[in-house]
């Protein structure tokens, strides 16, 4: 492994690093800077009534002030206080000099414990000398039946692009 491996590598845990405090606390800005212009947003082997797909940093950053929007309304698209992503096991995946690819294992906790948990695959791509995603498939694999944060995407109907 090269110096310039471990800078991309320490790039890239960074980047998914940020995208999950900066979507946790509602972050927009600091969010959609994850993201290249072009990049995709979906869930991936998820029911199709919880569905989404976003297409372009645009797009993404509308759907994430939606719910900025909704939670200043009193009216939220789930029902956690807080929600805290940890990040677990990551493989890293350096295709070319500034394309790679990740997965990354992901727990979400909120006022009840662990409520759901699964996996993000991940394209990445340098930009300007900063690893950004340019394709996140998030994948969940188990959520409790107590889950507050189960009702987001049912509740946010019109905020979950084309599927």
């Amino acid at each position: 492994m090269t110096h310039e491996d471990v800078l991309a590598r320490e790039g890239i845990r960074d980047v998914i690093a940020r995208y999950n405090i900066a979507g946790d606390r509602l972050r927009i800005d600091d969010f959609t800077a994850c993201f290249t212009h072009d990049a995709i947003l979906e869930s991936d082997r998820v029911p199709a009534d919880r569905a989404f797909r976003f297409v372009g940093r645009e797009a993404i950053r509308e759907w994430q002030t939606q719910w900025l929007d909704r939670a200043a309304s009193g009216t939220p698209v789930h029902e956690a206080d807080f929600v805290r992503h940890h990040l677990t096991t990551q493989q890293i995946d350096l295709v070319t000099r500034d394309d790679a690819t990740a997965r990354t294992y992901w727990q979400a906790w909120t006022r009840i414990g662990p409520d759901h948990a699964g996996y993000y695959l991940d394209e990445l791509r340098r930009v300007n000398g900063h690893w950004l995603i340019a394709h996140r498939r998030v994948r969940m694999d188990w959520e409790s039946e107590a889950s507050l944060f189960k009702p987001a995407i049912e509740r946010s109907t019109g905020l979950r692009g084309a599927v």
